[in-house]
């Protein structure tokens, strides 16, 4: 126990420069924007120098590093909060609720977003030398870990090539496959590999989310999203509630929501128009269900967003 304890107390002293260094190199390369797209597939960078109040969005799967700051994601009734000591990991989309619960304008909130690329992980798998537990049969779809040593370290290097670019191409690879070797072999790469497992009940579920998240404007019948997933109707109700803590249902109302709300904030298209273009029959209905999600009615919503002293929402939209 005592051994343990050292070797927790020198990693965790190992882990606190990287810490700060991957806060420069964020800092330095997003300047004053609250976003960044960079050069390197899949990588995002984020800063907020203030807490943000709570959003209604979907995470797709990904990893999301905070490098300083701290914040934090409901999904369902599990509440996970991640900061320069945890990552987030998103193995499926998910529909949650996220807030920034610690930001200043003198440490502001530093965040890297790596998307997950699930062939990668399939083919880490398939090596004999890496060996994952198997999951624990009622965790969700999402996890924090511990941001090790070897993982920032990992996460500084990608970083880097925002400074080489010629490099992006032959290394960006390399070291987003290192980045997910860490978490595989770390406790919380139990469920990812399950999700990437082909034949896992996890796998089959997770084919029956992505069919919703593809298609969730169309209308479907349960019995033929269990077929898609080769599972049985009341083993796919109860992996989908594991992995996302609602039913394919809930799920696809409130992706539905989600989009119709984005198509109004940013399309400019009105309620009606929006609630059809997302799989709604009836305006009415649309209405009465955005106004229990969101907590008010559609238009007068997405009047409050756009006012102009509107707080930001989120960090991280949608990884």
């Amino acid at each position: 126990m005592k051994k343990d304890l050292q070797i927790a107390t020198f990693k965790g002293n190992l882990a606190h420069p990287l810490r700060a260094e991957l806060a420069r190199k964020i800092a330095s390369l997003i300047g004053n924007e609250e976003n960044r797209i960079t050069e390197i597939p899949g990588v995002s960078l984020h800063r907020r120098t203030a807490p943000t109040p709570p959003c209604r969005t979907t995470y797709h799967p990904g990893i999301i590093v905070v490098a300083q700051g701290r914040k934090q994601v409901n999904l369902g009734r599990s509440s996970f909060t991640y900061d320069e000591a945890h990552y987030l990991l998103t193995a499926v989309d998910l529909p949650i609720v996220s807030w920034v619960a610690e930001a200043t304008k003198e440490v502001p909130c530093l965040v890297l977003s790596l998307k997950l690329d699930l062939s990668m992980v399939r083919e880490l798998l398939s090596r004999e030398e890496i060996h994952v537990e198997d999951a624990p049969s009622d965790s969700p779809a999402m996890s924090i870990g511990e941001t090790t040593p070897e993982f920032l370290s990992a996460c500084c290097r990608l970083l880097d090539l925002l400074n080489s670019t010629q490099d992006i191409p032959f290394l960006h690879g390399l070291i987003q496959r290192e980045i997910i070797y860490r978490i595989l072999r770390g406790p919380e790469g139990a469920r990812l590999r399950s999700i990437a497992t082909l034949g896992d009940q996890s796998h089959r579920t997770a084919k029956a989310i992505a069919w919703i998240a593809a298609n969730y404007s169309k209308t479907f019948r349960v019995e033929e999203l269990a077929e898609l997933a080769s599972m049985g109707v009341s083993t796919l109700h109860h992996h989908f509630r594991v992995l996302t803590s609602m039913s394919p249902v809930q799920y696809q109302k409130q992706l539905r929501l989600q989009s119709a709300r984005n198509l109004m904030l940013n399309s400019g298209l009105d309620a009606a128009s929006a609630a059809f273009e997302v799989g709604y029959e009836s305006a009415t209905q649309f209405n009465r269900e955005y106004s229990r999600f969101f907590g008010q009615p559609p238009m007068r919503d997405v009047r409050a967003l756009l006012s102009p002293g509107a707080t930001k929402l989120e960090l991280v939209g949608s990884l």
